[in-house]
């Protein structure tokens, strides 16, 4: 398994080192971690290098023993045919009951991670990091409805993210079992 994700986070980590929120954004507000928890299907994204060429990817968040999240990303390239895996951890940055995190890769730095929109099922979620170059739409299932995914896209852009550049996420049967 390659670690270019984990190397490519650690560069993404220290360019941004950063915890901020976009201008203009809010995140969600009574938050319930527990409910987070669990794994996600990256539905788009804006591209990066950390994820570049990365398909069939998925986030898992668990609580650490020091009351933070373990967050696992593994992505899979359909090209090359093999896997890459960063593991990192989250912090709540205010109020537990507030989608504002800051995530680390690589030892002291840390990048925010905004939760600006979130299904009251926990269904799906559309997430930003500390500007508006990190932007993703994550899902419980591997496929997401249309509709869904429109209307996320659409809020998204009200936002003003670039969402012209969002990446659509291979997640068919090509991905091998997880």
């Amino acid at each position: 398994m390659k670690t270019l994700l984990g190397s490519s986070i650690v560069s993404m980590t220290l360019l941004t080192g950063c915890t901020g929120i976009p201008d203009g954004t809010q995140p969600v507000t009574d938050f319930e971690l527990d409910r987070y928890l669990g794994q996600w299907f990256e539905i788009a994204r804006l591209d990066h290098s950390f994820e570049r060429g990365l398909d069939c990817v998925t986030a898992t968040y668990s609580l650490r023993d020091d009351g933070g999240v373990r967050v696992i990303n593994r992505g899979y390239n359909l090209e090359e045919q093999e896997w890459d895996e960063a593991e990192g951890r989250a912090y709540f940055i205010d109020d537990e009951s507030v989608g504002r995190l800051k995530v680390s890769f690589f030892g002291p730095f840390y990048g925010g991670y905004n939760v600006l929109e979130l299904d009251e099922e926990y269904q799906w979620a559309l997430v930003a990091g500390p500007n508006r170059d990190y932007l993703w739409i994550l899902s419980r299932t591997a496929e997401m409805d249309s509709a869904t995914e429109g209307r996320l896209r659409q809020r998204a852009a009200e936002l003003e993210f670039p969402t012209e550049e969002l990446i659509d996420v291979n997640q068919s049967e090509a991905c091998p079992s997880r």
